[in-house]
C-alpha cells in the first residue's frame, strides 16, 4: 500500500487508514472480539494509521485501539483521537483546563504518556477561528502531552480557516464521491500548507458500497436510523447529508460507472475509497469496517490503480447531477 506523509506531524502513514467509531458505537454492536479482529485484519494488510475519539462508546474505542496498539508496539502505528464533543459546543466550553482534562482522559484510554495527534472534534466556527484555541493546544504540544494537532471540521470555510494557522498538523474533512467540494479550495490550501487531510465518511455512510436499497433496514442505535435528520448531530455525517432515496440513486449510477469505467476488478466500495486516496493532498482516507471482510476490502483499494480520467469524469458527473444543489452550498 502507498503511504504518505500526514502533514506537519513528521508521520508517514498508510494511504488508506481505519475509523473506529463503529468500533465504540452508533453503528449497531460490534462486539470487542470483532473489534479486535478488524484491527488485526487491517494491519495485517497494511493499514498503519487508525483515527478513534474520546466519545465513540463513551471511550471504549480508545480503549480497544490502546490495547491493539499496545500488542502490536513495534508496528509504527499512527493513533489519531479527537476531543471536545463530551461538553456542550460552546466557546466558553473551549478552555485549557478542559483540554487537559481531556487529553488526560485519552491518554489513559489509549494507555499512552503522549498522543500522536489529536485532534478537535467538529467544533463550532468561533472556537476554530479563536487564537486561544491554538495557544491552548501549542502548550500541549510543548509540555509533551501530544505531539501534533488538528481539526476535524464539517465545513470548506471552517477547514480554510484552520489550515491558515501555523502549527496546524491535519485537517479531517467529509470527502467522497457525494461531496466534492473540498476538492476546490480546501486540498489546494492544505496541500500548500503542507497540511495534512484525512478524508472521512468515504462511502457516504455504506451507500456507495452499492449493497444498499429501498428496503435496507439499520437497528435503532445505529445513526443512519436515527440522525437522517441531523438530531443528534450534523446530518453531513449520515448518508454525507443527501436524502436517503436520492442517496440510493446516485450510488446506483456510482455502481454501473464502477463496472464500466474501473480498472481490474474493484467493488463500488474499493472504487470510492481509491478515488479519494487518488486526488492530489488526501494523506489517507478511514473507512470503517464492522468486520474482518470489509477490512481486507477496504486496505485492498490502497493498492488500485490510478483510476484515469474517464472514472473521474462519471463521479463529477453524477455529483453535479443527482446531489450538487442539495450539498454543495451547506457544508
Amino acid at each position: 500500500m502507498e503511504h504518505r506523509l500526514l502533514g506537519r506531524t513528521g508521520r508517514t502513514v498508510s494511504a488508506v487508514g481505519l475509523g473506529t467509531w463503529q468500533l465504540g458505537a452508533d453503528w449497531g454492536d460490534v462486539s470487542e472480539a470483532d473489534a479486535r479482529a478488524v484491527l488485526e485484519a487491517s494491519a495485517e494488510a497494511g493499514v498503519t494509521f487508525y483515527d478513534t475519539a474520546d466519545v465513540y462508546g463513551d471511550g471504549r474505542s480508545e480503549q480497544i485501539v490502546g490495547r491493539f496498539a499496545a500488542d502490536n508496539a513495534d508496528a509504527g502505528f499512527t493513533i489519531a483521537t479527537k476531543m471536545g464533543r463530551r461538553a456542550d459546543q460552546t466557546l466558553e466550553n473551549y478552555t485549557p483546563e478542559n483540554f487537559r482534562s481531556w487529553i488526560d482522559r485519552s491518554r489513559t484510554n489509549l494507555g499512552v504518556d503522549r498522543l500522536d495527534l489529536v485532534q478537535l472534534h467538529c467544533p463550532p466556527s468561533a472556537v476554530i477561528e479563536a487564537d486561544a484555541t491554538y495557544d491552548a493546544l501549542d502548550a500541549l504540544v510543548e509540555d509533551g502531552s501530544i505531539a501534533a494537532y488538528g481539526v476535524s471540521v464539517e465545513t470548506v470555510d471552517q477547514a480554510l480557516a484552520a489550515i491558515a494557522r501555523p502549527h496546524l498538523a491535519t485537517v479531517q474533512i467529509i470527502l467522497n464521491a457525494l461531496r466534492l467540494k473540498p476538492l476546490e479550495q480546501v486540498l489546494p490550501a492544505a496541500e500548500t500548507a503542507g497540511v495534512g487531510i484525512i478524508a472521512r465518511v468515504p462511502l457516504a455512510s455504506g451507500l456507495l458500497s452499492g449493497k444498499y436499497d429501498e428496503n435496507t433496514t439499520f437497528a435503532d442505535d445505529d445513526h443512519r436510523s436515527f440522525n437522517r435528520d441531523g438530531s443528534a448531530f450534523d446530518v453531513g455525517e449520515t448518508f454525507s447529508g443527501v436524502p436517503y432515496d436520492v442517496g440510493l440513486q446516485a450510488a446506483g449510477d456510482f455502481t454501473r460507472l464502477v463496472k464500466e469505467s474501473a480498472p481490474g476488478s474493484l467493488t463500488p466500495a474499493q472504487a470510492a475509497i481509491a478515488w479519494i486516496w487518488q486526488q492530489p493532498g488526501v494523506s489517507t482516507v478511514i473507512p470503517g469496517a464492522r468486520n474482518e471482510r470489509q477490512a481486507r476490502s477496504n486496505a485492498a483499494a490502497g493498492e488500485a490503480a490510478n483510476l484515469g480520467v474517464e472514472f473521474m469524469d462519471g463521479v463529477r458527473s453524477i455529483y453535479d447531477g443527482r446531489v450538487r444543489e442539495l450539498v454543495h452550498d451547506r457544508w
